[in-house]
């Protein structure tokens, strides 16, 4: 054997080391999810084939030809009784791409299919994609939503200017993709989330409108709109279903993470807030419920937020981010919700829909001022008292 074979050999052994690592739940935590001791999806994952020309002749050093930085942001789906994570990779390019990650048990041994996802251009093609929302919808498809990123060329001087508008793909099987046209609407969209469910015999979204690209600036929170035609998608009427407020964890924006999950008492929603800092921005993820027979109508909303990145996840590409667009709820009930830490790697956290259905109708809402936060901290105290 050479020794470029043993070091191939060596490098195939360390990688499936990595995969199939069996992930450990942390014996402390809030008491409403369980979170897990290793990432599930890190730039190691990616496939050796993917970065690694295995040609002795061409690459003795045996040097990585393609780098990956990150894994994050996915959509996630029940597939054929597999975890599938629709994954939002990043190359040492900055460009991201989307490929499948599989798991047999949603916690562990997640590994990537052979190839990346091939995603058809729109009329104008994107420079960038990325952040996949995931819906199985009644209608029979599954579709991807995601943000489709150009640069602004109303600004040719500014190489950071640039537009986003919400993709929009579908599949049968997660491999062969057909592209329809990116959603019409007066706003930029960078977070648009597809809703299981007919409403009113029509396609429902959760939008988020922003005025420019980073900026939300008149955008006052989480939308909702209905479009007759999926395959030519036009926002004409745009309603706040979950807005914004100031000194909250929703103060510079808010966005639908993962479309719904039904439940007997409501829809339960995963959601990001974000609030700046001395430090910069702060994401985190929150919780809201709506009707049944209105998913406009806000049922339930816990004050504050439901998880944040903590220890290790604080430390990342883009620090202080805890980002989900991706989650699955079983048969049994139990609940696998997949998020991103500081754009950087991926993990999972469970629950299930009995505790996230507690959790949201029975937590204290936000009062908005400091007397009122106050309050309900002394009811609690009083209310245990009572216990004693």
């Amino acid at each position: 054997m050479t020794d470029f074979k043993e070091r191939v050999a060596a490098l195939r052994a360390h990688h499936e080391e990595l995969l199939t690592r069996k992930n450990e739940a942390l014996e402390w935590g809030n008491g409403i999810y369980t979170k897990y001791k290793y990432p599930i999806l890190t730039a190691d994952h990616t496939p050796l084939e993917w970065r690694y020309d295995f040609s002795e002749q061409d690459n003795p050093f045996l040097m990585q030809r393609i780098m990956m930085n990150a894994t994050l942001n996915s959509g996630a789906i029940k597939w054929n009784g597999k975890y599938l994570l629709v994954v939002r990779v990043e190359g040492a390019d900055r460009k991201s791409f989307f490929a499948v990650a599989e798991s047999p048990n949603g916690i562990d041994n997640f590994r990537f299919w052979e190839e990346p996802i091939t995603m058809p251009d729109d009329v104008i093609p994107a420079t960038n994609v990325y952040d996949m929302r995931i819906t199985a919808h009644e209608d029979g498809w599954i579709y991807g939503v995601f943000c489709a990123e150009r640069h602004d060329d109303n600004q040719p001087g500014n190489l950071s200017a640039a537009t986003a508008t919400a993709g929009i793909a579908r599949t049968k099987d997660l491999k062969t993709w057909e592209r329809l046209p990116d959603l019409k609407t007066p706003s930029q969209q960078r977070n648009v989330v597809l809703h299981p469910e007919f409403v009113d015999g029509k396609y429902a979204l959760y939008t988020r409108p922003q005025d420019g690209f980073i900026d939300t600036g008149s955008g006052g929170g989480i939308g909702w709109a209905l479009v007759d035609d999926i395959t030519n998608a036009e926002v004409k009427e745009e309603k706040i279903i979950n807005a914004r407020h100031y000194h909250t964890i929703t103060e510079v924006k808010n966005g639908e993470g993962p479309h719904p999950i039904k439940t007997p008492k409501g829809w339960l929603h995963l959601a990001h807030g974000v609030r700046a800092t001395a430090d910069g921005l702060r994401y985190v993820l929150y919780m809201y419920m709506t009707a049944l027979d209105d998913p406009t109508r806000v049922i339930a909303q816990p004050g504050g937020f439901f998880l944040v990145p903590e220890g290790a996840e604080y430390l990342g590409d883009v620090m202080n981010v805890a980002f989900a667009n991706g989650w699955i709820a079983d048969e049994d009930g139990k609940v696998f919700i997949y998020y991103a830490s500081a754009d950087t790697r991926m993990h999972v956290a469970t629950s299930t829909i009995d505790k996230l259905v507690d959790y949201c109708m029975n937590t204290p809402e936000d009062g908005f001022y400091t007397a009122s936060s106050v309050e309900t901290i002394k009811k609690l105290v009083a209310k245990n008292r009572q216990q004693k």
